[in-house]
């Protein structure tokens, strides 16, 4: 084994919340080092999760565009042709070059980046932490008086249809795939299952999405999610609601998924391609020693305090490992958050103005509270809702499906809430994010000028509309 080092802080994890981490905390001075399991940074994130779906949600949106839509843009194309090794390695390239930015961002700020699985083996005076890497021969052991932990998260694997990576897939696979399934089956109606189920949707596949609920993203506003439904419905995607998935049979082309009817307890078998199961990720907590150090698990993540600290004094967490929404995002603030903390200035996250986008089209983005949650907690609120069909910037585009609805409180009219289904509603909802998190109204929405024609002009509208005086609805 190789000499040990000593660190001021060493983070274990380089996605989202552990790379951010580690650069702020060399911008304040700490000697930091990063070990990561994967031979490039950016975690589940940048190598197999949010970037490389964005990359062939948009590739495919083209694709949708050419086939169907501009023609009515006067676009007349010859026959549009799909090539998907393209598609593909346009993909890779992206993830690419966003990796490797990040390794250049940690040694433009010196710092040490160690390849391998990170674990626990005791405490000399500071924290010992061991990083195994299967490809190399010796382990290299590390010293720190401060510990991130930021390992993330994996998908989760159901015991009746386990992962074969060919017939039943998770996300990671499904970016892979080197042909269009004729029949896609997605199990679980959630972000990843709406999202790999639009790309290969409009890549020519029969998608076919099962949900156990009555209802997709059963988290988000309703009102919004069944707009985005009949949005999915129109472009193709079937929806099997109130279903149970109870495995699979046959291989090949006699492949088949068992289902029954909640509602009828009736059996079904739905012969497929391709089964993508996307129930949901589990936080990664596979052998970090942590009962070496003291930590113990609580429904699989681990407990913090408001100051992001374990039960164990100086060793951190953050990211999809601790309680929260499974986010890059909120990942990345959280990570800042501690180890400014750590350094003793502020660090705060504000966990009601962290917004949530499903990057289907049209998308839908989502902060604050939803009208549900509000109804149940007895917050008497009002609504302002505006749709896209009013929207001259819409209609120029011929994207007008969907609307804007502000939620804020009766009494303050502070806004509680902000939910989006339409043409790039994950950019529109940036500015009442910040809206919420510097405790604005409605009506400093209302008051504030947006420029025209643009699709910004929706919010201010549906914040108009919250005191019901909108101007062109």
């Amino acid at each position: 084994m190789s000499e040990v080092q000593s660190f001021d802080l060493v983070v274990i994890g380089g996605g989202p919340a552990g790379y951010v981490a580690a650069i702020r905390a060399a911008q304040l001075g700490m000697k930091t080092a990063c070990i990561e399991k994967r031979a490039t940074l950016g975690g589940t994130c940048l190598n197999i999760g949010c970037i490389p779906s964005k990359a062939l949600l948009e590739s495919s949106e083209h694709y949708y565009q050419a086939k169907h839509k501009l023609q009515k843009h006067g676009v007349i194309l010859g026959g549009v042709q799909l090539d998907l090794n393209t598609m593909m390695s346009r993909k890779d390239a992206v993830v690419r070059q966003l990796t490797t930015g990040i390794a250049g961002l940690f040694k433009k700020n010196g710092i040490t980046s160690i390849k391998g699985f990170g674990r626990f083996v005791g405490i000399e005076g500071a924290y010992k932490i061991l990083a195994v890497d299967p490809d190399q021969g010796e382990p290299i052991s590390v010293k720190a008086l401060k510990v991130l932990i930021a390992t993330g998260s994996e998908p989760v694997e159901l015991p009746f249809m386990p992962f074969d990576g060919k017939q039943v897939i998770s996300s990671t696979e499904a970016l892979t795939l080197t042909s269009v399934p004729k029949h896609l089956v997605v199990v679980g109606g959630g972000v990843i299952g709406l999202e790999m189920g639009s790309v290969w949707a409009r890549l020519g596949s029969k998608v076919t999405v099962i949900e156990f609920q009555d209802r997709i993203l059963p988290t988000m506003d309703r009102q919004t999610t069944d707009e985005l439904k009949k949005s999915l419905m129109k472009q193709g995607l079937q929806f099997m609601f109130n279903h149970k998935c109870l495995g699979t049979e046959g291989k090949g082309e006699s492949f088949s998924v068992l289902l029954e009817d909640m509602k009828t307890n009736t059996k079904i078998t739905l012969p497929c391609d391709v089964a993508l199961v996307a129930t949901g990720r589990r936080p990664y907590a596979d052998n970090l020693g942590l009962e070496k150090i003291g930590i113990t698990l609580e429904k699989g993540r681990i407990p913090i305090t408001e100051h992001f600290e374990t039960a164990v004094s100086g060793v951190y967490a953050g990211g999809d490992i601790v309680d929260g929404p499974m986010l890059a995002h909120k990942a990345e603030e959280e990570g800042i958050a501690a180890v400014e903390i750590m350094a003793g200035i502020p660090g705060h996250v504000n966990y009601q103005a962290i917004p949530n986008v499903v990057y289907t089209w049209p998308e839908l983005a989502s902060v604050g509270y939803t009208e549900e949650e509000l109804k149940t907690a007895n917050i008497l609120y009002k609504s302002g809702v505006f749709p896209f069909l009013a929207n001259g910037r819409a209609k120029a585009l011929d994207e007008v499906e969907g609307f804007v609805k502000i939620l804020a409180d009766a009494k303050t009219d502070r806004v509680l809430g902000a939910h989006i289904v339409g043409p790039r509603a994950g950019d529109l909802l940036s500015e009442v994010t910040s809206v919420i998190e510097f405790g604005g109204s409605s009506e400093d929405i209302a008051r504030t000028c947006h420029a025209h024609p643009t699709l910004s002009e929706t919010v201010k509208e549906a914040a108009m509309a919250v005191e019901k005086r909108q101007i062109h609805m």
